[in-house]
């Protein structure tokens, strides 16, 4: 399975983009600020979540006009395609629709289709950043595996968030509040945990069998920032509140998690390994999700400007395992030379000011 078709319609630098007959491999080349990296975004958009620049749905508009953007896609299956579509309106600019075979639904909808897996620069300090991006990226991965991470995500925060205003106010909060907040966060909460400890045992167990070289293979561990059981997590919600008062929010919780992850042959920490040996083991990881994902739905994996950092021994092991991962692929590049070794096999576009021509 795989999307085809796909159009964005006053979207980022696109007034109307189409991209039809695609393959396995698909290739955006073009200048910096050609309008490239605006298409893995609207291709991420078919994910539940705010896409690969986490931005603000009005900024996603087109600047030249006063409303809303469209993106849609054929997903290719056996019979029919299912046409996927995502898009704002002028009258709402910051709520995201979804449609399926021109029927509303959600968001979250999107992830019983397509898994999609993405690596751009902007990762490139994962692993010496806030733990609240390993989280998200957590979660991400998570949410490819299983779409109702997403719903257990958003409704843990919206908990999160007010159980920390209760804590915040001046007044002693009411025990019985706390004690329906705490359910929901009990809940949600626990899900959100259980689904990340999934995730980073099914990933590790995936990367102790993928090749050591070229790509310095990373050992994960999940880390959590609480009991990871129910029965756990609310005893510590609720030992937990005289001191998360004084300090005026939750200390406890899955919202504390980390992700830990070390170079497995070296058994260095990633944030204290070299920045080559950093981008090699992201690369491993997002290698290694994408192969998991794709199994049962279709899998798309964006890669931004990933293939022409990599020396030309650790590009053939790229695109030798991207063949093997069962999701259909899209990079970007300023120049076509990186990709010599697949042009027989992929499709390749040209992208300049928004416009976009098949070479």
């Amino acid at each position: 399975m795989a999307l085809d078709r796909i159009s964005l319609s006053d979207f980022r630098n696109h007034a109307a983009t189409e991209l039809s007959a695609t393959a396995g491999f698909n290739l955006l080349v073009g200048e910096n600020g050609a309008g490239k990296t605006n298409i893995l975004e609207a291709l991420s958009l078919f994910a539940p979540g705010r896409g690969l620049r986490r931005a603000a749905l009005p900024d996603m508009a087109r600047h030249a006009v006063s409303g809303g953007f469209a993106i849609g896609a054929d997903l290719r299956q056996p019979g029919e395609p299912v046409r996927l579509g995502t898009y704002s309106e002028a009258a709402s600019p910051g709520r995201r629709r979804v449609r399926v075979n021109g029927a509303e639904t959600s968001a979250v909808a999107l992830g019983e289709w397509l898994a999609v897996t993405w690596l751009t620069p902007a990762m490139d300090g994962l692993f010496t950043g806030p733990a609240a991006d390993r989280r998200r990226f957590m979660d991400r991965m998570a949410l490819a595996l299983d779409p109702a991470h997403a719903s257990h995500a958003s409704r843990y925060e919206a908990a999160l968030r007010e159980r920390n205003r209760l804590l915040a106010d001046q007044r002693e909060p009411e025990s019985g509040w706390l004690d329906a907040i705490e359910a929901q966060m009990v809940v949600h909460g626990g899900a959100l945990m259980a689904g990340r400890a999934r995730l980073v045992e099914t990933l590790a167990a995936r990367l102790a069998v993928m090749p050591a070289e070229p790509f310095a293979r990373p050992a994960l561990t999940y880390a959590p920032g609480a009991p990871d059981h129910p029965d756990g997590l609310s005893q510590a919600l609720y030992e937990g509140r005289r001191r998360d008062r004084a300090a005026q929010r939750t200390l406890s919780g899955p919202h504390r998690d980390e992700l830990e992850v070390i170079h497995a042959a070296k058994r260095v920490v990633a944030a204290q390994s070299s920045t080559g040996e950093q981008k090699a083991m992201l690369v491993a990881i997002t290698l290694a999700h994408a192969g998991m994902a794709a199994q049962g739905r279709a899998g798309l994996l964006l890669l931004d400007e990933v293939a022409a950092h990599l020396d030309p021994v650790r590009r053939a092991a790229l695109f030798d395992q991207l063949r093997g991962s069962g999701a259909q692929v899209w990079m970007t590049g300023t120049e076509l030379a990186p990709f010599d070794t697949i042009a027989g096999e992929a499709v390749t576009w040209r992208v300049d000011g928004g416009n976009v021509e098949r070479l």
